[in-house]
């Protein structure tokens, strides 16, 4: 572009974006065609003079989504905006929404859709509108039975998710994690238990979210695991837990006799399934979102912009900035 047509650019566009002048109102002060102004207006946007960004909570990053899904061949992507999030929690409400929203919009509708636990997932249920779906039966995919009062929310985020969708909760009996392995044993042998289970592997789709490796996480909260025990799975190499079970950054499992522990689905249902939705959001869960991406165990991240361009920047396919190719 010449420097004369730069300059007419971007007049043009002060005077259409920030003065709210029609395109032929434009012209006669610039003395152009209708068409000319059009084609200035075009030609400041494709230079980068002009940066249109929709601030609306539930607005996505339709660019980043096409670039995530193409990086790390995920069959969806849906990214909400950090524009204007002011901390975790209104960022975490943003990504539940997102999530909400995709839901309500999946066809066709799952019959029985099988669902984690935790603050995400609780909050995600909040967004849900009555009658998001007709007819969607709900079924925990890992133990959730809480030992203490302050994170209580498996049950009531099943049921709540069944109920607005038109369907039933079918509820896992049974803590996350035993602390005796035959005890765990014991427990999946039950019929009840086993019935569950047997339900949760056949879902058409299934809901998760991850937690980060550090003392915040839910199991921590719950009581199942202690601060120091989350510290010594992280010097073993661990970024966060995914339906309770730790992994690395691989994507493996981190501790086999923990993992032998804990009750429900393994993760390699969810790398099997057709439809794996995974709801991640906020930096201190990046080393998780990668290890759940690049091993495979969602087919479609529900995320925020700058955890979707960690993805990008972090995956094997980008090469980094020395022109080799960066770590998973």
């Amino acid at each position: 572009m010449i420097e004369s047509d730069e300059l007419l650019s971007i007049r043009a566009a002060e005077l259409y974006y920030e003065e709210d002048k029609t395109q032929d109102e434009i012209g006669s002060i610039l003395a152009l065609t209708r068409w000319k102004v059009g084609r200035l207006l075009a030609q400041a946007k494709a230079s980068g003079f002009v940066r249109i960004e929709i601030v609306h909570p539930r607005a996505r990053r339709l660019p980043v989504e096409r670039r995530l899904r193409e990086t790390c061949g995920l069959a969806d992507a849906i990214v909400v905006s950090t524009s204007g999030v002011e901390d975790q929690d209104e960022l975490q409400s943003r990504t539940a929404q997102a999530a909400a929203d995709y839901l309500a919009t999946l066809r066709p509708v799952p019959r029985t859709l099988g669902i984690s636990w935790g603050r995400t997932l609780d909050d995600v249920s909040r967004h849900l509108h009555d009658g998001w779906a007709g007819g969607v039966d709900v079924v925990q995919i890992n133990g959730g039975v809480s030992l203490n009062r302050r994170a209580g929310t498996a049950a009531s985020t099943a049921v709540t998710i069944a109920q607005k969708g038109g369907g039933h909760a079918t509820l896992l009996p049974s803590p996350a994690i035993l602390e005796r392995l035959e005890t765990k044993r014991a427990i999946e042998s039950d019929r009840a238990v086993s019935a569950v289970l047997d339900l949760a592997s056949n879902a058409d789709a299934y809901l998760f979210s991850a937690g980060a490796a550090d003392a915040t996480s839910v199991l921590v909260d719950s009581g199942y695991l202690t601060s120091d025990d989350v510290a010594g799975l992280v010097r073993r190499g661990a970024v966060g837990d995914v339906v309770g079970r730790y992994v690395d950054g691989a994507g493996a499992i981190v501790d086999e006799r923990l993992d032998e522990r804990t009750i429900g689905l393994p993760l390699e249902s969810l790398r099997a399934a057709q439809l794996s939705i995974a709801v991640i959001a906020g930096a201190a869960k990046h080393a998780v979102a990668r290890a759940v991406v690049a091993s495979g165990l969602c087919t479609v991240l529900v995320t925020d912009e700058e955890t979707a361009l960690h993805l990008i920047e972090n995956h094997p396919s980008v090469p980094d900035s020395e022109g080799q190719r960066g770590t998973a």
